[in-house]
């Protein structure tokens, strides 16, 4: 676990295992055959395919790396004082050309997406009408306001694995890309519990 400071709030970068990777894409394969638990309607995006994970699934599977990860950030914090941490939901978005997630915050107290699948070339900034899009699949995050000596945007590429933790009241989109694929990626939500 990496922490980074942009701008005022932290983000944190790490790595998921090979073994979450590999249960959650068979999981939200499984899953995702069926229209009835589609969760698109649920969330800010502008994307068609969204799955819940189910708590059960997340518990056996999901939770002990997710809170290992969370723990580390917020010990790179010197925040110690943690009593519980809540895995409040899990979501996998599935995006594809075109698709995108609007400026938006979440629930809880930490937040993370991480990326399970990304199209080939989709981070190369082609070229559209003669002009480079920077922004192709990438992701921003928001805080503040531009000024001398201040940024007030993040911008992160997508990196297969890379999980990415961050305060949940963080303006964050995701912008779309233009080629053919899909770009899959989770998002979860965590409530810390601190002790008095």
């Amino acid at each position: 676990m990496k922490n980074i400071k942009p701008f005022g709030p932290s983000i944190g970068k790490t790595r998921i295992s090979k073994k979450f990777f590999d249960k959650l894409n068979k999981e939200f394969d499984t899953k995702s055959v069926s229209k009835k638990i589609d969760y698109s309607s649920k969330l800010a995006s502008q994307i068609k395919k969204e799955l819940k994970i189910s708590n059960s699934f997340i518990k056996k599977n999901l939770e002990k790396e997710l809170k290992d990860n969370i723990k580390r950030f917020l010990t790179n914090e010197k925040i110690k004082n943690f009593k519980e941490i809540k895995i409040l939901n899990l979501w996998v978005v599935r995006q594809f050309k075109g698709e995108y997630n609007p400026i938006h915050y979440h629930e809880g107290d930490l937040s993370g997406v991480g990326y399970l699948k990304l199209p080939k070339g989709m981070i190369n900034n082609k070229l559209v009408k003669n002009k480079k899009i920077k922004t192709n699949g990438t992701i921003d995050f928001i805080n503040g306001q531009k000024g001398f000596l201040s940024k007030s945007i993040y911008n992160v590429v997508p990196k297969l694995k890379e999980l990415i933790i961050f305060p949940n009241y963080l303006l964050h989109t995701a912008y779309p890309f233009n080629i053919n694929g899909e770009r899959r990626s989770f998002s979860f939500n965590a409530k810390i519990i601190l002790k008095k």
